[in-house]
């Protein structure tokens, strides 16, 4: 499996840029330093519609970055192969989510086709649902916003769950990367990563400035 950087990571949301310049957007990160968080939203799972495995693809050939694909889709081990081929180095999948098969079954096939495999749960699923799927995945996604669209106030009251969560990585001897997602921004990240979190997604707070590689700088030096 690819290697994933040494926390803490920033993982800036494409979703947010300007698609008119995706090149441009997509050099923003640094590929020593970063990864590119892809949102991908079937207007099933969740009321928004972006992009598919086409845009992963082209995001592939512009960059060498760590690709970060979180699919907030029903049956995402229909299209998870087609990601993964596209170029995701991670695959990202929800525990809400409807699946044909069982979700251990999903996240063993997301690994066995090379990539990483990530587990996210929304802000009212409890760490207790999750458990069950801890001991099978390189990545635990904690959603501080409900998921479907950028721009959402950070939910202080989800560090618990951060914090719960790197108790049982630590009683357990697990090795899982621990991902937060909503409202990252420099006044809200260290928040979290003083509750444990290590890969902070953010979307507005670096695409949305005028000049978002300095704003990826400054989220930077708000999580060291």
């Amino acid at each position: 499996m690819p290697h994933p950087l040494v926390p803490p990571i920033v993982a800036p949301s494409i979703l947010s840029a300007d698609f008119s310049d995706l090149p441009g957007a997509i050099r923003v990160p640094d590929p020593a330093r970063e990864w590119v968080h892809c949102d991908v939203m079937d207007n099933h799972f969740v009321p928004n519609l972006t992009f598919g495995p086409l845009l992963v693809a082209a995001a592939r050939k512009l960059t060498p970055a760590f690709l970060d694909v979180h699919l907030m889709i029903e049956r995402p081990e229909r299209l998870a192969p087609a990601f993964r081929k596209a170029g995701a180095d991670q695959i990202t999948v929800h525990l809400e989510a409807g699946h044909d098969t069982p979700l251990g079954d999903v996240l063993a096939a997301i690994r066995a086709g090379g990539a990483r495999a990530g587990l996210a749960i929304k802000p009212g699923t409890p760490l207790a649902a999750a458990e069950p799927y801890l001991g099978a995945i390189d990545l635990l996604l904690v959603m501080t916003v409900e998921p479907g669209f950028g721009g959402q106030a950070f939910m202080a009251d989800m560090m618990p769950k951060v914090r719960d969560a790197a108790a049982w990585r630590a009683k357990h001897g697990a090795r899982w990367l621990i991902e937060v997602d909503g409202g990252i921004a420099p006044d809200t990240a260290p928040v979290a990563r003083a509750a444990g979190a290590e890969v902070f997604v953010a979307g507005n707070a670096i695409y949305a400035e005028p000049d978002p590689r300095r704003a990826l700088e400054a989220l930077r030096d708000a999580v060291r």
